[in-house]
């Protein structure tokens, strides 16, 4: 088996610091606001990106491998650059490593912009890369929207991509 993997039984295989992380399967309503965000995505995204959905893996050391619900990268180096845009879909089994591991490793890698998409309470939290960590740039909520510039303009709303 290759690492970071999605496999027949739906679960994702990632390596964190040499460590095996196994999500398993994930309700409907992640894999709806995965394919709505990626839509979004893919109709802005300009030729030169790649939005990928659970197909790319960013691999930031040899023992660190990580496949993002919904990432944005470089067409010509999709692996060894950080994506531009990681974006995690919360679901119980996976908020406390999507908020707390998954933030630090993407951080500690240079990620520049980190999405989280709630769609039990439709919420996005748009995080953007500073030399000091990450900040906060928006949490917007149900049918409040927000012009994002980076990776590419866009404007999103939570409510679309939760339904």
């Amino acid at each position: 088996m290759r690492t970071a993997e999605a496999t027949r039984d739906s679960r994702r295989y990632e390596i964190v610091d040499g460590r095996l992380l196994i999500t398993g399967p994930q309700p409907p309503a992640h894999h709806a606001a995965v394919l709505a965000l990626m839509v979004l995505l893919k109709n802005a995204c300009p030729p030169d990106l790649l939005v990928a959905v659970g197909s790319v893996a960013f691999r930031p050391t040899t023992h660190t491998t990580l496949r993002p619900d919904v990432l944005v990268c470089h067409r010509d180096a999709p692996v060894i650059q950080p994506p531009l845009l990681a974006v995690e879909v919360l679901s119980p089994a996976t908020r406390t490593t999507d908020v707390v591991l998954k933030r630090s490793l993407y951080e500690q890698h240079g990620v520049p912009s980190y999405w989280l998409l709630d769609p039990t309470n439709q919420e996005l939290t748009i995080l953007e890369l500073t030399p000091t960590g990450y900040e906060c740039q928006a949490v917007v909520q149900s049918e409040e929207t927000v012009d994002v510039t980076q990776p590419f303009p866009l404007t999103l709303t939570p409510a679309t991509l939760t339904n």
